[in-house]
């Protein structure tokens, strides 16, 4: 039997439960489709930091390195400085383990409802593709002079030319993978004349090797409008760090909840374990009270199944959230009552009718 093996870090807030409602949809579809997930859970987080000093250990990326996968929930807690959440657990496994490929398909499945004109929402159908490990976050900078009228304080965008042509490579096969082989190539180098430059110079030479590719290129301001205006126009999109960051987040508030929204973090190399996770953040507000919106989670490890090879049960998994997004429960932030617990079963039981 085939068996993978699944590091669960659940992280702040909602996610770990989202993560655990996950996981066992996970598990169910296991069981009935010939493998096994042999998953080992981890506490890192902010939690973690009050006890320790430290988002996760001196040799956390180490230890991931041994996984199969990586399903996480979320980081952010408002009694800690994002700066440390973020940079000492999420982007530390990002960068440590190269994954450079941030992928977020986008869609209005089932029964969603954005706020959109309907005959505008169903045109939405994208994959996002945000450069992950340098650009805009690339962690270059400093500041000096603290507490002095001069302080300063100082971010350096980071573009490197093969940086940039191994996530456009990876773009236009994402692309050439759909039906309709477009890809948009969002940029700004109107007025960031060095970077982005050379982020238009790098993407110009590797379309080079994908004539088969209908290609057009937008300015990010125009694309965030364009998203809302002309949103069939769009297909396979590739952005900067920076720039898909806003705009993946813009897409998922178009399907009506940011707790639609999948991702992975993805080594396309295979070489280091990929990181999926729901896009909704730690939400505090909530946390708790069970009505978490499980539906990213769900998307987000068929995602991962998918790339473990688990075709069939990726497939089973989405046509279930399909299902449940059209007829319900939905949870409050879809304009429903149901719990994440509501929503979980109804998932298992479609994705057990779907196996009949």
């Amino acid at each position: 039997m085939r068996t993978h093996k699944i590091a669960a870090i659940g992280g702040d807030g909602v996610g770990p439960e989202v993560i655990e409602a996950g996981l066992s949809v996970l598990a169910d579809l296991a069981g009935r489709e010939g493998f096994t997930l042999d998953v080992t859970r981890f506490d890192w987080g902010s939690d973690y930091y009050r006890r320790t000093g430290r988002m996760m250990p001196v040799d956390g990326v180490e230890q991931l390195k041994h996984f199969d996968a990586i399903y996480f929930g979320a980081v952010g807690d408002p009694d800690i400085p994002d700066h440390i959440t973020l940079w000492d657990l999420r982007l530390a496994i990002c960068q440590g383990l190269d994954q450079y490929a941030n992928v977020r398909p986008t869609k209005l499945i089932g029964g969603m409802r954005g706020p959109l004109r309907p005959e505008l929402g169903e045109q939405i159908d994208w994959v996002i593709v945000r450069e992950n490990s340098e650009g805009e976050y690339s962690g270059v900078g400093g500041r000096a002079h603290a507490g002095l009228p001069i302080e300063l304080a100082m971010d350096v965008a980071v573009f490197t030319r093969a940086g940039v042509e191994r996530i456009c490579r990876f773009a236009c096969e994402t692309a050439m993978a759909r039906p309709r082989k477009r890809l948009t190539v969002v940029t700004k180098s109107n007025a960031q004349r060095h970077g982005m430059v050379l982020w238009d110079e790098a993407c110009r030479d590797v379309l080079k090797d994908f004539p088969e590719l209908d290609v057009d290129w937008k300015l990010v301001d125009a694309m965030a409008a364009l998203m809302v205006t002309k949103p069939g126009n769009f297909d396979t999109i590739l952005a900067s760090n920076l720039h898909a960051d806003i705009l993946s987040d813009l897409a998922s508030a178009l399907t009506g909840s940011l707790g639609n929204g999948a991702t992975g973090n993805v080594d396309p190399s295979g070489k280091h374990p990929s990181m999926y996770e729901p896009i909704h953040g730690s939400a505090f507000d909530i946390m708790g009270k069970g009505i978490a919106n499980p539906i990213g989670a769900f998307w987000t490890g068929a995602m991962m199944l998918e790339r473990l090879g688990e075709t069939a049960a990726a497939e089973k998994l989405m046509a279930a959230i399909e299902t449940v997004s059209r007829s319900g429960p939905h949870t409050p932030d879809l304009g429903g009552q149901a719990d994440t617990r509501a929503v979980t079963d109804a998932i298992l039981d479609a994705t057990r009718r779907g196996a009949q």
